[in-house]
């Protein structure tokens, strides 16, 4: 291996993808780098510009010149961090959010094209070409916020979030086969009969392995959504993954049009709980419950998604 194979490998890489065609706008009006700073903000809504730096190794001048370009452009919005007056939060706004959907929209179709034209045969071993890279270049580097991608199912995945949240939800709680039962109902009847307008089902992937799912779908209430079957494997925790998930929920039945977001949960499931409490959601009751076998406190939540416009989710 040489610095030649390196270099021959990125203009080969750069000329499949495009990325050298601007002719194709892939990422117009603004840059690769600016399309790049607007997706950490998209995935990280709680940032600010040292962390920014920190993440992307930008030139502090460079990055201040390209958040000046989207403040000026009505993109992002900075104020004083409450911790560090020194501190910016730099937070995107509804026009900056349509507009990283928008670059993520035309990045993700360039790359399908692209997949289009390998063989299903051949797709297995060229993820694991790409993880081997990842892995010889990242020199035992932990996985990071933005190694993880959300994406729509794909054959095999609802099966996955059936057997990931029995097996999960049985090793660490104890419940019990009941559990695998309402789990696969939910998702049977996703997959029979759902509205993609209304419903829909993401999962985080990893490495290209699934590693964290999450369900919207209509609840009985006229205009109001249901987040389901939020979970995350344990050792892709830590990276903003469930926080990520339920932005994903908040932000879809938004644009949907539904006026609130309601879910079930249980009390012991603390650390679900702290993720929709940061997000606005409230408790609106609990009741003690015996099922999954096991004695449990459920609980109802609530977002309010016309008030949670104007907070900070």
């Amino acid at each position: 291996m040489t610095v030649h194979d390196i270099r021959a490998f990125n203009r080969f890489y750069t000329n499949a993808i495009g990325a050298l065609d601007y002719s194709r706008h892939l990422y117009a009006p603004y840059t690769l780098t600016e399309s790049r700073v607007l997706y950490e903000l998209a995935h990280s809504p709680r940032t600010d510009a040292a962390d920014l730096r920190t993440e992307l190794s930008l030139d502090a001048g460079y990055l201040s010149r390209i958040l000046n370009k989207f403040e000026q452009d009505g993109l992002i919005e900075r104020t004083a961090s409450h911790r560090d007056t020194r501190r910016r939060h730099v937070t995107l706004t509804d026009r900056g959010r349509e507009t990283a959907a928008l670059l993520a929209e035309r990045a993700n179709e360039s790359v399908s094209a692209l997949l289009a034209t390998v063989p299903s045969t051949d797709r297995p071993r060229l993820s694991q070409a790409l993880r081997t890279v990842r892995e010889i270049l990242s020199d035992g580097r932990p996985p990071r916020r933005e190694d993880v991608v959300l994406r729509e199912p794909g054959p095999g995945d609802l099966g996955w979030i059936v057997q990931r949240n029995a097996a999960l939800y049985a090793a660490e709680y104890g419940f019990n086969a009941d559990y695998e039962g309402l789990v696969a109902k939910i998702v049977a009847d996703f997959a029979v009969d759902h509205d993609p307008h209304l419903e829909r089902v993401w999962i985080a992937e990893l490495d290209g392995r699934p590693v964290g799912c999450v369900m919207c779908v209509r609840d009985e209430a006229p205009g109001t959504a249901r987040l389901r079957l939020l979970v995350v494997e344990p050792d892709a925790r830590g990276l903003g993954i469930g926080d990520r998930l339920v932005t994903a929920v908040i932000d879809f039945a938004r644009e949907a049009g539904y006026r609130e977001v309601v879910l079930w949960t249980n009390d012991i499931l603390g650390a679900a709980r702290r993720i929709y409490q940061r997000h606005g959601f409230a408790l609106v009751a609990e009741k003690p419950h015996r099922s999954f076998g096991k004695d449990l406190t459920g609980q109802d939540w609530r977002l309010d998604l016309h008030r949670a416009r104007g907070g900070d989710e």
